[in-house]
């Protein structure tokens, strides 16, 4: 059982004494009640200046004011106005021999429902105190969550590391470009990790033969490379703003439930419960009478047909996916390569622009020297990734609903019985 079940509980258990006592069942003299006044036999004629008379099935019951009505039957002699059943507000709602109820009677709850108390709905900046009649304030309910924009910032990513790679797997061919699949290659390739320096690495004489012929007829290089590194993701900042985020209730729900057992009603399927108080506004933002259920959400009895949900908090989930990086792509390079007959890269043979999306061979006089060579990188562009995330995740949830089914209307409540004195006529 949780603690609010308990709660609830141990208010009605409390209050059945007092009832007990309101209703004269208590042996030994009268008892006194903001209403009304009874007795036993044995009981003196009177309590504080007011009449008291035998609570049996025809006894009298006397108010505050001293006016009397039979109590067994509600009415007093016919043609008074107080004679026999009081209908109340029809419908079977605050009707039938309700005279010992100082509250209203309305029906019983279903099982699993809690008995019938006052429950108020309307803005959280007005809600009020309990009223007299039910003066005991419940759990702090919402209804009608708010969920304030949440705004994720835009992820972006960092242009990657780059670097371009020289072509150093240079050649000589013994045919014209783009020459016989079957020609003979003659090396004379760059050293490793080249930095595009005049090397002679690989130099190839004047005149050297191959089975075509002279060695050097063509010149055949491999496009450079671009190589890239990963990409770091950054967030873009957002101009200055004001708090983002959260939630608020637009309703205010106020539970309130009276400290006694009210006295039984007197039509089978009705139960005694706090009223509303005199002059409350009129829903939303007045008092409802309805039953309560703390687990989850219920469909409605027929009795109670009014619906209504709250709940004890929310619970705010929202958060932005973390901001990553694709792989790069779209980088380019272009290099000035040279080739020379001499050995300190002074004679030039063939000089060429190349770009890392194309490859070249270029013919030569056959059997020129190949001496030297060498390479500038003269434009680099390292490309970029994809932006991924920065978008809005979870979400705001109601927590802990609590159901009520209310009335459709308050009761008409029957006006406060009267006594008649005998002595009095």
């Amino acid at each position: 059982m949780n603690t609010r079940n308990l709660r609830w509980m141990m208010l009605v258990v409390g209050g059945v004494l007092p009832a007990l006592l309101v209703a004269g069942i208590v042996g030994g003299g009268c008892t006194d009640d903001a209403r009304w006044y009874t007795c036993d036999d044995d009981s003196p004629p009177a309590i504080d200046n007011k009449p008291c008379y035998d609570a049996g099935p025809d006894a009298n019951v006397c108010d505050e004011d001293g006016g009397c009505n039979d109590a067994g039957t509600g009415g007093g002699d016919e043609g008074t106005g107080g004679g026999g059943e009081q209908e109340g507000g029809g419908d079977g709602i605050g009707g039938g021999m309700s005279s010992l109820c100082a509250g209203q009677c309305v029906p019983k709850e279903p099982p699993g429902w809690f008995e019938p108390l006052l429950l108020w709905l309307g803005p959280p900046d007005r809600v009020p105190d309990c009223p007299a009649t039910a003066p005991v304030p419940g759990d702090e309910l919402h209804a009608d969550l708010v969920v304030e924009p949440y705004r994720c910032a835009a992820c972006a990513c960092d242009p990657p590391e780059t670097s371009c790679e020289l072509p150093a797997a240079w050649s000589a061919v013994d045919a014209p470009c783009p020459g016989d699949p079957g020609a003979q290659r003659t090396s004379f390739a760059a050293p490793e990790a080249w930095d595009g320096t005049c090397t002679t690495a690989n130099a190839i004489p004047a005149g050297q033969a191959c089975a075509g012929g002279p060695c050097t007829q063509s010149l055949d290089l491999p496009a450079p490379r671009v190589i890239a590194g990963a990409c770091s993701p950054s967030v873009v900042e957002e101009p200055a703003q004001e708090p983002q985020g959260g939630f608020r209730w637009a309703t205010a729900a106020k539970t309130c439930a009276g400290v006694v057992a009210y006295a039984p009603c007197g039509e089978s399927g009705m139960r005694c419960s706090p009223a509303p108080p005199e002059g409350a506004a009129a829903p939303p933002e007045g008092f409802l009478t309805c039953i309560m259920h703390h687990e989850g959400e219920h469909e409605c009895p027929p009795t109670y047909p009014s619906r209504h949900i709250a709940y004890e908090g929310a619970e705010d989930s929202r958060g932005c996916s973390a901001c990553t990086c694709g792989e790069p792509s779209g980088g380019a390079c272009s290099v000035w390569v040279s080739a020379f007959s001499d050995a300190e890269c002074s004679t030039g043979v063939v000089s060429v622009l190349m770009r890392s999306d194309s490859s070249f061979c270029g013919a030569i006089a056959p059997g020129t020297a190949l001496g030297s060579k060498s390479a500038v990188v003269v434009d680099l562009d390292p490309g970029s990734c994809t932006a991924v995330g920065g978008e809005l995740i979870g979400e705001v949830a109601p927590r802990g609903p609590v159901t009520f089914c209310c009335l459709d209307r308050q009761p008409q409540q029957p006006a406060p019985p009267r006594a008649r004195d005998p002595e009095l006529g």
